[in-house]
């Protein structure tokens, strides 16, 4: 009698999934390899040996073996014979590899998450905090740093009053320093920065203090370095990638010719099932999925139906699924499609960062002289929405592409010479709390809280000694989150949906706004914002209603080691004097280059 290894007799009974799939009695692999010849699977389980495991080929075009011998840990390759020629590939769907050009691993996917069910607040009740994991903290013995690192400070978040981090993409790069921009290996996570493992410790760390987690992925291009699966079982046309791209026009990204084939249906799976991942496996709040206009186009044309209804699919079933979660897009265009609802044909994303918002707020914060400041941009980029949300749009003054790519942090851009003398810091400050008090999501970038300037680079990790040497600068961004988020129950108007701008003047760049979530007591709030280099004494403006008016909130404060300290009215009574268009007004002071948060004490 013919004997049977125990292999050949596993793979009577085949599993259902693709990539390594660990179970009690050894590990069962599936690749897509359409046009492979033949395949084999090569590991430390079979001493690498390049015949020892021929797997069987399926329908559809996947090769499948399940392997008695493999367990958790074990590397692997898988060994593709292609007509005359024979390569060696790591498994696309890897959830842990070596390095970017090593080997797969089998991962565990078992991992205790205790009693984490977090859930996001409502989203106008977010402020995020973007986060790049090599740079963020590095302990001594790290030249990058890693997910243990990032967690010794988280606690600094929890003060700073951050409720999400938006993480840059986490996903195997080539080499061990990057931003995250050049996914290798989609499914596995950065082995540099600790591994699937690690990030599983992040997440829950980051739950159990109250913080959320988004995570940006990349879906617009692949690679283009250390990318395996390029021209993956060596079919390709054109000279371009293969199976997984798009061999014609539609290839081309700034990025090299490495767009996905968002038409094939395997692609389209291989993709969705990324996104599920994070969602699913490691338990993130949300997806910041990086610029979507190279998805839904070649060159800025909608010419990518594909693309956008591929966004459209994983939006639609993670939205059934997971109530809640965020879902971000980076298009920039100022497209109300993007956070439309599918069924009106929109791309169903949650919320998406706003142009509309940063640029003209940078740009009257930059300018040199305060008669450059042009307050209709101002204007415009507080009350600019999408669709009837204003929270489908995330708002921020600085971000990795905002500082950097010839451009720098805002304190740099406004003084390079001199990014912490008072001018710099009273008006990067002042911009932050625009952002703060204007409807949309806020979000920060690492280290603006404590003055952060130059350039983003990611060699560079953030100096920790500037939040010791500007506690006053952390202070105010800790202040001004605070306010946002309503924790003191005086400002609950900042998390509402509405704005309006109802006192301009030019002379002197001020302005004053109205928020609201309900109206009343504790919500009704006003904004006074001076972009001026003068001090402003015995301003009136209106107010909504009578009573007692208190100071929240003044970028100016001495507290915050400000330059410009000047009087100001720490609490004032609207008298019944029409004003602005409002039912009163009162009278107040304000400090060059800074703003005022007032609003009344709910009843008691």
């Amino acid at each position: 009698m013919a004997t049977v290894s125990k292999s050949e007799v596993v793979t009577q009974n085949v599993r259902l999934g693709l990539g390594p799939m660990p179970h009690e009695n050894g590990v069962a692999f599936r690749l897509w390899a359409p046009h492979a010849d033949a395949v084999s699977i090569v590991g430390s389980f079979n001493d690498w040996e390049p015949t020892a495991m021929p797997m069987k080929q399926e329908e559809a075009g996947n090769w499948y073996l399940d392997v008695a011998e493999a367990k958790i840990g074990d590397e692997y390759r898988y060994l593709l014979t292609c007509g005359d020629k024979e390569v060696s590939r790591m498994d696309p769907r890897a959830r842990e590899v070596t390095n970017s050009v090593g080997n797969s691993v089998v991962h565990n996917p078992v991992f205790d998450w205790g009693d984490d069910n977090y859930q996001l607040p409502p989203w106008n009740e977010l402020v995020i905090y973007e986060m790049h994991l090599g740079t963020f903290h590095r302990s001594e013995e790290d030249t990058s740093g890693t997910f243990a690192d990032a967690i010794r400070r988280l606690d600094h978040l929890v003060q700073l009053g951050v409720n999400v981090v938006q993480l840059m993409p986490l996903c195997e790069f080539a080499g061990d320093v990057s931003w995250g921009y050049n996914p290798a290996q989609i499914f596995a996570v950065e082995s540099t920065y600790g591994g699937p493992r690690g990030f599983k410790r992040f997440v829950k760390a980051a739950h159990q203090r109250g913080i959320g987690v988004i995570q940006d992925v990349v879906y617009n291009h692949f690679g283009p370095s250390d990318l395996d699966i390029w021209q993956f079982d060596l079919w390709e046309q054109n000279g371009m990638g293969g199976i997984y791209f798009y061999n014609d026009w539609r290839s081309k990204t700034p990025w090299g010719d490495t767009r996905p084939d968002y038409g094939r249906g395997e692609v389209r799976q291989f993709i969705y099932d990324n996104a599920r991942m994070w969602i699913d496996d490691y338990h993130v709040d949300g997806l910041r999925y990086d610029m979507t206009l190279y998805m839904r186009s070649v060159d800025g044309s909608d010419e990518l139906p594909d693309g956008w209804n591929l966004a459209q699919w994983i939006n639609q079933d993670i939205q059934r699924d997971c109530p809640g979660t965020l879902l971000i897009a980076e298009d920039l265009q100022s497209n109300d499609y993007i956070t439309k609802h599918a069924s009106e044909g929109g791309a169903h994303f949650s919320s998406q960062w706003d142009a509309e918002f940063v640029h003209p707020v940078r740009d009257v914060a930059s300018q040199p002289d305060d008669a450059g400041r042009d307050l209709n941009k101002l204007i415009r980029a507080i009350t600019f929405r999408y669709n009837i949300n204003s929270f489908e749009r995330v708002i921020y003054t600085e971000s990795h592409d905002e500082v950097a790519n010839g451009k720098s942090r805002l304190p740099s851009e406004i003084a390079p010479d001199a990014p912490t003398d008072g001018y710099a810091r009273h008006r990067s400050t002042l911009a932050a709390g625009v952002m703060m008090t204007s409807p949309g999501i806020p979000m920060l970038f690492q280290g603006q809280e404590f003055l952060q300037d130059g350039w983003f680079q990611d060699t560079d990790p953030l100096d920790w000694d500037r939040k010791e040497e500007f506690p006053g600068v952390v202070s105010l961004y800790r202040d001004l989150v605070h306010h946002r988020l309503n924790r003191h129950g005086v400002t609950k108007g900042l998390t509402g949906q509405d704005v309006v701008v109802y006192h301009r003047n030019d002379q002197n760049k001020l302005l004053a706004y109205h928020r609201w979530l309900d109206h009343g007591l504790g919500d009704d709030v006003i904004v006074v914002l001076n972009f001026s280099h003068q001090t402003i004494e015995n301003y009136t403006v209106g107010f909504p209603s009578g009573g007692t008016w208190k100071l929240r909130f003044n970028s100016a404060a001495s507290v915050y080691n400000a330059t410009f300290v000047s009087s100001t009215v720490a609490e004032l009574d609207a008298d019944d004097r029409p004003y602005d268009g409002m039912t009163h007004s009162g009278t107040l002071s304000i400090s060059p280059y800074s703003l005022l948060i007032y609003s009344q004490d709910p009843e008691s």
